[in-house]
């Protein structure tokens, strides 16, 4: 698909409705209106030349009709809506008043962006809240950006101004002007600021930060709280930052400009005095100014005139403190600040002066007694009689004498006034001067960077001398812009080889020429000033006079004390009372004569008033200045000779003049500030007021003069891209786009004058790009619905296809259902013809056979009745025996069955008496109560038997005696049968009661069955609650476990991170004390001087690393002769190092045995009941024994070597000077041999302490394995005792088996023990007796002589491609073999030489090669290997486990080098962050060109109308930009050099976590402060370019170093950029989806979404605020940018080799044949 089908298709998804096409009546305008100034509306009705009015609806729906006439022009059409809202005003294609107000409100109200570009100058709306935009983070990242790339901001700014000094040496000037409460002091900080920060400066005095605390002391002493604003700039000020040839700044000088005196003694309702007076009162009850005399403000008449001493949400205590801390920083003594605040509180009591009437009304004075008078006396330390009578009195000097008058109340009062005036000034010039000298520095001055921060135009309801010297310095300024404006403007015009035509504007020189000229507003006014008489009504009327014809002078009508100057933004009515008193600026000679004479300590009071000439004059900020020289904007005011005195105009004149030359040798650059509304109400914007302002500042000026010309201008290549879709396929063939374009241009605009073709733009007039907008959106317009027409077709035949396959289904379907309903009837129809076929035929043939059935029965019934009578006749015979047989079968069955049944019966009973067992209780209590129940049946019945009985008896003695009685028989059988119904009714009361304990006796078992059931429930739960709580126990220590792991693991990383950040200070200490020393070396090489021999080069500072520090160069140089001393005694004591070794490693094998006898002791007597772990602890207690007894040994084998080596030391001493060269060499052959018993005797230790050790490890591990088998059998005995007395049994039998099994295996371990004992033993025997010969291969011999060429080969000299073709690494491991043979030879001396050597000569590799990454990278990998080496071969057990026996013969036998694997770690982490920095450097430009901008989909991206600031950076076809495979192809580069090289794999992982770190850190930051690449298009973009860096990744088996996971941030605003913006369920899922954004990065994202074309849609403030909401419990860090410099802490696992030394071939190309292999 094209690139122009795929925007179709775009626009197609964005907008699936395409909206009707525009026609005359739907065109947008602007009409003016009285409250919101411009308000728009649509054209509803076509305009006909001639018609009186237009018909138009308004944004509320209300029609409205706008009168055409001769008055009233055509309305102001409104830009499209694409173009709303762009950081460049320059970029709307109407250039008029309504547009540049609209697209302020809506930057200002919907983006909350202060700053907008309008051609050269930058607006900045006061938000009246802090912003996140001024961190340190932004500097960065405005850092070496074009301006045009980045949003509009003040640090845009400084870096163009910065970068144009830097690139062209040439001084440049910002300008920031704007009305009180506009934001200019913040934005000169904010500009000074961003200069301290990129512009450090080269030496020791911290210049920049001078710059900086000049800031609060200016605030303090100049700085008040106006009716528009709480710290308002009430003098002007300029600032020149020096800076050098390698653009760092070398110092600062500041210029002010009318400090608005009259504040000091008066201020306005709901206004303050100078700060500096408020924090002095807040400050009082400190015991350093108790001696003031100071209360609260309120208490003092200078502070309290406009009933508001305080300021919200500022404190004044806190604030003094601040300004206490910037006098100290910027060095003014204690002692001169004590001055400063007494003459301040000395003014506060000035004005409580009380001045007392006398009775004539004439003349007044002041009491001896007053308490303030005595104050202000006391703290100037003047004569308070004399200040006391010149206060009330004044001096007339006449040709012939002097006279002394009194004055007035008023007079006095304007002489009192005037004194504190002059004093505060005279005050604030002196800060000022000690300011500059603060920053003035030697170092000399290449160029500069001027900061003007000056009043704009100001017009009150009542206007004196200041806004006049304000207004009149504004006309000059606004001057100087117009120049500049054309100047640039004709400049672009001849680049681009355009015709240049006189554009007519507004000229203010007229206006200027009325201020300055001879007789002159202002030179009719010192004329007036030096009359003796003069007055301002006498001044008035000679304006009227002189100026009465001019066209900027007006009078008013109705007063004749005032005049009417035509500005170039209003007119401005002045009045003229006091103009005379302020520019004369009067202060009696005698007052300031007492002044001089003050006794303060040091004179500073005194020197205050010196006259001019005795001053001192201003230093310069050096030789090296520029052109313009430095001197004081208001020269110091001379008090006597008043007619030879220039009055203030005049100074502001002079000073104005000097500020005019100063710009105009300059390039400027202008801020102009904007004051949004009175109220000071945070992001809240009053039209009337902001277009006012817009005025006055210059503005609409700017866009008037860019209209008038070809305000819209377009590269070749980006007007190509953007309107490709307006030309045709045969043009879009040809290669030449400048021919394309023209081509296109030609045919769509017929007027020639609308369009003019650079040589690398075309210029457009205004409004033309509106038209070719208007008709690429009826083109893309018209694509859309061709695309969804043929899509809806496409849908709708679709959709008659699915319909129609679905009918022809559903019939097939139905057709089919009939055709098998119909068959299955079919079938039943012919199932049931069988089935009664069948039946019948059934039926038929059953009766046909019951016949023969019948007869056949009869006969075998017959025959068998024959033949039964037959059988029985022969087995009569026979019946004997077969009934013997037949009963002894029975007998037989019988008792098989009966033992069966006794069987069964036992089981029962089993189980019965189980349950008897389980419920004794209970069956004795049925038991009794049934043997009761049985005691009374049996009585009952033996009764009842008894009774009958006798009556029997009775009867019978009846019957005999009474035979014939009838009638009393008859009664006895009647007692008899009432004796048998009782009989009969206690046997069923018996039977009833035996049913009731049958009952009874089944109700119990039921319920001992139900207990067992609750029993068995009870059991269960218990089991099912004990594995919960055991299960609940182990997850909450597994979680504990796991928490303390985490908490673990980040305190380890921040304490890396803490190490590394030290290791990279104290590199960056290194590297200053090896720049100083290099200066040092220049100093003393110049000529006159010579250098010391003591002096060391830096190299040597670095000798002894076991104690890295950081102290300066005199340190370096002691530290380096103590580690020549240390080396020397090294030397003579070489003799003692070998015994002193030994004793060592005795002392420390004997602590270890002792460690582990009392360890295996404890065990033992913990185990004390196992008889097994006993014999094994006295079984080891027998090996330690023997142990500690060989180490007896060989102790005293080294004290007689000891004994012999002093021996022979002393025998060598006494004949010193008696034996002969010849005994002396055999002392020395014995020397020889006992060092080599020493060395011998070592190595034996050495073996026998390794094959203990190894002994002792075994003897642990069996140890441990008794102590688990221990714990197993504890465990083992508890669960016994829980199983049932079966399973006791048969788990008993199980624990027999294994532990007769332990017996054995202890047995023979018992007898294998003993027997490697013994051959221990003899093993040491043979060893004390025998020498073992070894290969010593894997060694290099370096003579000491040969060391420096070794380092000066193998590492300073040396080139990574001379052994790429050998074993990774070589140079570390040829290092390694020279330092093992030192240490064979047990050379100390000699090791430290070459490892301090190595590392010395590392970093003055490195150092030369900073921006080199392959050989930074080769040094990094062989620091790392020569660092795993000495810890591989080190002899620690831990670094040994991956050896293999030859590389153990391999290790170090004398030294420990663990310290200097500390100080390898620390240069390999030097070297790690120097290689992070040169990757970065080398990826830092390409990524923002790469990642953002560049098209990896081609025809995604729009390009939309650009402004000024993209003029300058615009390049055709894209030159200079970066694609995304360069970066690859760049990455691919690092990391084929790193693994070539032999880097850790770990390591190489860690470099590219941090360098994606970056990419995602430098594009996301780009990314929040640009609008252009806020888009749709630029999302997708994005997301297509990170997928080809993840994939790469991927590649390249990275996925494990966590590169991917730091792209998360990138990642999630590319996909916000994609995603819906509309709904709560939209906002609900992007607060789901960017988990890794913060709060602020979201808002601003959206915030600067900007709609490539018109069918996408903005995002309304509604949905931000919805987001806002959702994110409000999110707990996210202020910064809104990440820090890109930030480095992740690294690590350095330990990576065994497993090449062998002796395996290693050294190439003769290396040049090392002087080393010998050993």
């Amino acid at each position: 698909m094209s690139g122009r089908s795929f925007l179709v298709f775009k626009f197609f998804f964005l907008s699936f409705s395409a909206p009707p096409p525009p026609s005359p009546q739907n065109t947008k305008v602007w009409i003016p209106d009285p409250d919101e100034v411009w308000r728009s509306a649509e054209i509803i009705k076509d305009y006909k030349e001639g018609d009186k009015s237009l018909h138009l609806k308004l944004e509320d729906e209300t029609l409205y009709e706008y009168p055409v006439d001769q008055g009233n022009k055509l309305p102001f059409l409104r830009n499209p809506d694409i173009l709303v809202g762009e950081n460049d005003l320059t970029a709307l294609s109407y250039l008029h008043e309504p547009a540049v107000l609209h697209s302020l409100k809506v930057r200002f109200l919907e983006s909350n962006h202060i700053y907008t570009y309008c051609g050269i100058v930058l607006v900045a709306i006061n938000p009246y809240e802090q912003m996140p935009i001024y961190d340190q983070d932004v500097i960065y990242a405005y850092r070496d950006q074009n301006t045009g790339d980045m949003d509009p901001h003040i640090f845009a700014v400084a870096e163009e101004a910065y970068k144009q000094m830097a690139r062209d040496e040439k001084n440049q000037s910002i300008i920031v002007s704007g009305e009180s409460g506009a934001g200019k002091t913040v934005s000169a900080k904010h500009a000074m600021h961003f200069f301290a920060t990129v512009g450090g400066s080269a030496s020791e005095t911290n210049i920049e930060a001078k710059v900086l605390a000049s800031n609060p002391i200016m605030e303090a002493i100049g700085n008040a709280k106006t009716t528009r604003n709480d710290n308002s700039s009430r003098f002007g000020k300029y600032i020149q930052i020096g800076f050098d040839k390698r653009s760092r700044i070398t110092g600062a000088n500041m210029r002010t400009y009318l400090l608005e005196k009259s504040r000091v003694v008066f201020q306005a309702e709901a206004e303050r005095n100078y700060h500096i007076f408020y924090q002095l009162c807040a400050s009082a009850s400190l015991p350093d100014f108790k001696d003031l005399g100071l209360t609260c403000a309120e208490d003092f008449f200078y502070t309290s005139q406009g009933d508001n001493t305080s300021i919200d949400g500022v404190d004044d205590a806190d604030d003094f403190e601040k300004t206490r801390h910037a006098f100290t920083l910027l060095g003014v003594k204690e002692s001169h600040q004590t001055t400063i605040f007494r003459i301040i509180a000395a003014i506060l009591h000035l004005g409580n002066v009380e001045i007392q009437v006398e009775e004539d009304g004439d003349a007044c004075s002041i009491s001896s007694e007053d308490e303030h008078l005595n104050k202000f006396c006391s703290l100037l330390g003047v004569e308070c009689s004399q200040m006391q009578h010149w206060l009330c009195h004044y001096k007339l000097v006449t040709m012939a004498e002097t006279y002394v008058k009194s004055m007035s109340v008023q007079q006095v009062v304007n002489a009192r006034n005037a004194l504190a005036k002059h004093i505060y000034a005279q005050l604030f010039s002196w800060i000022v001067q000690h300011v500059n000298k603060a920053m003035h520095t030697t170092v000399k001055q290449h160029s500069f960077i001027g900061v003007l921060d000056i009043y704009g135009f100001e017009t009150f309801e009542v206007n004196s001398f200041e806004q006049f010297c304000i207004n009149y310095a504004n006309e000059k300024l606004q001057q100087q812009f117009n120049l500049h404006v054309f100047k640039l403007e004709q400049e672009e015009y001849m680049k681009e080889g355009i015709p240049w035509t006189l554009i007519d504007f507004c000229d203010n020189q007229p206006c200027i020429d009325l201020i300055e000229m001879k007789l002159g507003i202002l030179d009719l006014l010192d004329e007036e000033c030096k009359v003796p008489k003069g007055t301002d009504q006498n001044w008035a009327q000679k304006l009227y006079d002189q100026h009465a014809s001019s066209q900027h002078f007006q009078k008013p009508r109705m007063s004749n004390a005032s005049f009417i100057i035509l500005h170039f933004t209003d007119k401005v009515e002045y009045q003229s009372e006091g103009f005379l008193e302020k520019n004369r600026d009067t202060v009696y000679e005698e007052q300031i004569n007492i002044l001089k004479t003050s006794k303060v300590k040091y004179q500073m009071v005194a020197d205050l008033f010196q006259d001019e000439k005795d001053a001192a004059p201003t230093t310069s900020m050096g030789k090296g200045t520029s052109k313009i020289s430095v001197r004081s904007a208001r020269p110091v005011v001379k008090a006597a000779n008043k007619e030879h005195k220039k009055m203030v105009g005049h100074q502001f004149r002079n000073s104005l003049h000097l500020l005019m030359e100063t710009l105009n040798a300059t390039t400027p650059h202008y801020v102009r500030c904007i004051k949004p509304n009175d109220e000071k109400l945070p992001f809240k914007f009053d039209p009337k007021r902001v277009v006012q302002q817009l005025r006055a500042c210059g503005v609409l000026e700017t866009i008037r003069i860019s209209a008038a010309g070809f305000p819209s201008r377009w590269s070749y290549h980006d007007f190509f891209n953007r309107y490709c879709v307006l030309m045709k396929k045969r043009d879009l063939s040809k290669n030449d786009k400048k021919q394309i374009c023209q081509t296109l241009l030609e045919d769509l605009i017929t007027d020639p004058d609308k369009f003019q073709f650079g040589r690398t733009k075309i210029f457009f007039r205004a409004g033309q790009v509106a038209y070719l907008e208007k008709l690429r959106a009826v083109k893309f317009r018209a694509a859309t619905i061709t695309i969804q027409k043929t899509v809806r077709g496409w849908l709708q035949r679709v959709k008659y296809k699915r319909l129609r396959q679905a009918a022809i289904v559903i019939q097939c379907y139905t057709r089919g259902h009939l055709a098998r309903r119909l068959a299955e009837h079919l079938r039943r129809m012919r199932a049931a013809f069988i089935f009664q076929k069948q039946y019948r035929m059934l039926q038929i043939l059953r009766a046909f056979q019951r016949v023969p059935t019948a007869t056949i029965t009869m006969q075998a019934f017959a025959r068998g009745m024959f033949v039964r009578r037959i059988y029985h006749k022969k087995r009569v015979g026979r019946a004997f025996i077969f009934t013997s047989t037949g009963i002894f079968l029975q007998c037989y069955y019988r008792h098989m069955k009966a033992r069966q049944e006794l069987k069964a019966l036992k089981i029962e009973a089993c189980s019965a008496q189980h349950l008897k067992k389980l419920n004794i209780g209970m069956e004795n209590k049925v038991n009794k109560e049934y043997k009761l129940l049985n005691e009374q049946l049996s009585t009952l019945m033996s009764s009842y038997s008894s009774e009958v009985e006798k009556l029997k008896k009775e009867l019978a003695q009846y019957q005999q005696s009474q035979w014939g009685d009838s009638s009393q028989l008859v009664s006895l059988q009647e007692e008899v049968g009432h004796l048998q119904l009782k009989l009969e009714k206690a046997n069923s009361e018996r039977k009833v009661m035996e049913d009731s304990y049958i009952k009874e006796q089944d109700l119990l078992r039921r319920l001992i069955s139900d207990l067992e059931e609750e029993n068995a429930l009870l059991k269960q739960e218990k089991e099912e609650l004990d594995s919960s709580i055991l299960c609940q126990s182990e997850d909450e220590y597994a979680r504990n476990t796991v928490e303390e792991n985490i908490q673990m693991r980040k305190e380890l990383e921040e304490e890396r991170s803490r190490y590394q950040n030290l290791v990279k200070e104290y590199s960056a200490l290194e590297q200053r004390y090896d720049r100083l020393w290099d200066e040092i070396i220049i100093i003393q090489e110049e000529p006159g001087h010579r250098r010391n021999s003591s002096n060391q080069s830096s190299l040597e500072s670095d000798s002894n690393y076991p104690s890295v520090s950081t102290s300066e160069t005199a340190d370096a140089e002691d530290r380096t002769q103590q580690v020549q001393v240390q080396s020397m005694g090294h030397a003579q004591g070489e003799v003692e190092s070998p015994r002193q070794e030994l004793e060592s490693e005795n002392r420390k094998l004997k602590n270890e045995l002792d460690e582990l006898r009392k360890a295996i002791a404890d065990q033992a007597i913990q185990n004390d009941s196992s008889s097994d772990i006993e014999d094994n602890y006295n079984l080891l207690l027998n090996q330690l024994k023997s142990a500690n007894e060989e180490l007896e040994v060989r102790k005293e084998e080294v004290l007689i070597l000891r004994a012999q080596i002093m021996k022979t030391a002393q025998q060598k001493e006494m004949a010193t000077n008696l034996v002969t060269e010849r005994v002396m060499d055999f002392l020395g052959l014995a020397y020889q041999g006992l060092k080599q018993v020493a060395r011998l005797l070592e190595m034996q230790l050495q073996d026998q302490r390794r094959e203990h050790e190894q002994e002792v490890e075994a003897l642990k591990n069996q140890v441990d394995v008794m102590k688990e088998e221990q714990e197993k059998q504890q465990q083992a005995f508890l669960q016994t005792l829980e199983r049932l007395p079966e399973a006791q049994v048969e788990f008993g039998l199980q624990q027999e088996i294994t532990r007769l099994t332990n017996e054995n295996l202890v047995r023979a371990t018992q007898a294998i023990v003993p027997m490697r004992g013994r051959r221990w033993r003899e093993h040491n025997v043979q060893v004390a007796v025998q020498r073992k010969e070894k290969d010593f291969q894997g060694m290099l011999e370096c003579y000491n002589e040969d060391e420096p060429l070794l380092i000066q080969n193998l590492v300073t000299d040396l080139k990574p491609e001379a052994v790429s073709a050998t074993v990774p690494c070589l140079p570390a491991y040829i290092l390694y073999m020279c330092i093992r043979h030192a240490d064979y030879i047990s050379d100390e001396q000699k090791v430290h030489s070459l490892l301090t050597s190595t590392m010395n000569g590392i970093k003055k590799v490195l150092k030369k090669n900073n921006n080199d990454f392959q050989m930074t990278s080769f040094w990094l990998a062989n620091t790392c290997r020569l660092l795993h080496c000495l810890k591989q071969y080190s002899g620690d057990a831990g670094f040994m486990t991956q050896n293999t026996p030859k590389q153990n013969e391999h290790c170090l036998k004398n030294f420990d080098l663990s310290e200097y694997c500390q100080v390898l770690s620390h240069l390999s982490v030097q070297i790690y962050q120097q290689l992070i920095k040169i990757s970065e450097g080398i990826l830092q430009p390409m990524i923002v060109s790469a990642v953002l901008e560049n098209e990896s989909i081609q025809g995604l991206s729009g390009i939309k109308p650009m402004g000024y600031r993209n003029r300058s950076s615009s390049m055709p076809d894209g030159d200079s930009s970066y694609s995304l495979d360069e970066i690859i192809h760049q990455l691919n580069t690092f990391h084929s050099i790193m693994c070539d090289q032999g880097l850790d794999p770990e390591v190489v992982q860690q470099v590219f976590k941090q360098l994606f770190y970056m990419i995602n850190a430098v594009a996301l930051n780009n990314l929040l402060l640009r609008k252009d690449v806020c888009s749709w298009s630029t999302g997708m973009q994005l997301r297509f370019n990170i997928s080809q860096l993840e994939e790469w990744l991927h590649g390249k088996n990275l996925q494990q170093s966590g590169a991917a996971q730091t792209l998360d941030p990138l990642i999630q605003a590319a996909q916000l950029l994609q995603l819906k913006k509309k709904t709560s369920e939209d906002a609900e899922a992007i607060c789901s989806l960017c988990t890794s954004l913060t709060t602020q990065q979201i808002v601003k994202i959206l915030n600067l979404y900007t709609p490539v074309n018109e069918f996408e849609e903005r995002v309304t403030v509604a949905f931000i605020r919805d987001i806002q909401k959702h994110l409000q419990e999110r707990n996210d860090p202020p910064q809104l940018l990440l820090d890109f410099k930030h480095i992740f802490p690294v690590l350095f696992p330990f990576n065994p080799s497993s090449i062998t030394m002796d395996s290693i071939h050294i190439p003769a190309s290396l040049n090392l044949e002087f080393l010998k292999k050993v």
